[in-house]
């Protein structure tokens, strides 16, 4: 397979690659510190269409795919976490508008996106219902012509930010997931409510919190899709959206050994620069080994989307690249704080602030338990045959 990228691709690599260094890299321990969003770099990321990045031309977009997306995210995570998941949530709201929104929804939310006026947040998770998304509670019940939704969603991120939510929710109670349909919910609806805010570990600059549904009359022409047929919608976009969660892995684990080389040169023992002895060569040769497989993992997952196939067949291949680069960042957050040794483990260089947030990857939109145990049914049962 040839990931040459194309002209259109490299200039949105290297427009994310400026914009990482000049106005997310200076931001980035101020949002972590002071759990404060990046409005610069979203503003930026707007100015330069990266927003639009992975949208069609007639909604606003760049009409580069998932591929370019990735490649953005991949950029910016480089320096910041908590910058490159306003590209992944860009992607998680927008995902199941694309697919199953009619056009008067893609016009309003999609061209609000790719111009940045709008921020969408994804409400899938429960208090009481985690990676299990077709046991979910939240109940909408059809009421003329509205649907009253009745529920909590927990762990959303950017919910406190965001003008609009994109919601799983139960139609028919008496079935799994038969009887999930999916909304798209304006933030000023009557009956909507930020619900207990969270203080997360890593990924500080990006609020996360719960929504509260109370009573929340949703207008008919809201819905996406059909009633009763939001789960294989749902599935879609969570799949599709995984490469770019793989993405932010592939990028931190770069920044992350780079930072740590750039250190280890200017650092002296026993009459040398560290990174001269072995032990720092090895496991800089580990690491770029690792994030140059994982590079092929991601760029392929994103051709898998891009070409329309992000179903059953190709979910496999899309969880071993989102569970190969996330594992991989903390890994490769790990070694790299070993090798800048007592200062690794200050708050004076960014290393601790990588290992946290990459810790947040490998859990966000599937865990790696999640991922493995997608890609071992598919082994066992022969959907990927290695005879």
């Amino acid at each position: 397979m040839d990931f040459t990228l194309s002209p259109p691709l490299l200039a949105v690599r290297d427009d994310a690659r400026r914009l990482a260094r000049e106005v997310v890299a200076p931001r980035a321990d101020g949002c972590d510190r002071r759990y404060r969003f990046p409005d610069d770099a979203f503003a930026a990321f707007g100015e330069a269409g990266l927003l639009g990045a992975a949208y069609p031309r007639e909604y606003g977009g760049l009409g580069l795919g998932l591929t370019g997306l990735c490649l953005a995210a991949e950029e910016v995570a480089k320096y910041c976490c908590t910058s490159g998941v306003i590209l992944l949530l860009n992607r998680l709201s927008g995902g199941p508008i694309l697919y199953g929104g009619t056009p008067a929804q893609k016009e309003k939310y999609l061209r609000g996106i790719t111009g940045g006026r709008l921020k969408g947040a994804l409400g899938n998770t429960e208090p009481d219902t985690g990676s299990d998304s077709a046991g979910i509670q939240t109940l909408a019940r059809k009421d003329g012509g509205h649907y009253v939704l009745n529920g909590t969603k927990a762990f959303v991120w950017g919910a406190p930010r965001a003008d609009f939510f994109v919601v799983s929710v139960r139609t028919d109670p008496e079935a799994r997931h038969r009887g999930i349909s999916m909304f798209v919910v304006d933030r000023d609806t009557e009956g909507l409510s930020m619900g207990r805010v969270e203080q997360p570990m890593g990924v500080r600059g990006m609020p996360l919190s719960e929504v509260v549904f109370s009573g929340c009359r949703v207008p008919a022409e809201n819905l996406l899709g059909r009633e009763n047929e939001g789960f294989p919608l749902l599935m879609r976009s969570l799949n599709s959206a995984r490469p770019v969660v793989a993405a932010l892995g592939l990028g931190l684990a770069e920044g992350a050994l780079r930072y740590a080389l750039e250190y280890a040169r200017g650092r002296y023992a026993f009459g040398q620069p560290v990174s001269e002895f072995q032990g720092t060569r090895w496991k800089a040769a580990t690491l770029a080994t690792e994030i140059q497989a994982a590079r092929w993992l991601v760029y392929h997952a994103a051709t898998l989307v891009d070409r329309g196939t992000a179903g059953l067949e190709d979910a496999p291949y899309l969880s071993m690249a989102k569970l190969y680069a996330t594992e991989l960042a903390v890994r490769a957050s790990s070694e790299a704080l070993q090798m800048m040794g007592a200062a690794g483990y200050t708050r004076n260089h960014p290393l601790e602030r990588f290992y946290r947030d990459a810790r947040q990857l490998t859990i966000v939109e599937g865990t790696s338990e999640i991922q493995r145990e997608i890609i071992g049914r598919a082994v066992v049962g022969g959907a990927i045959d290695y005879t």
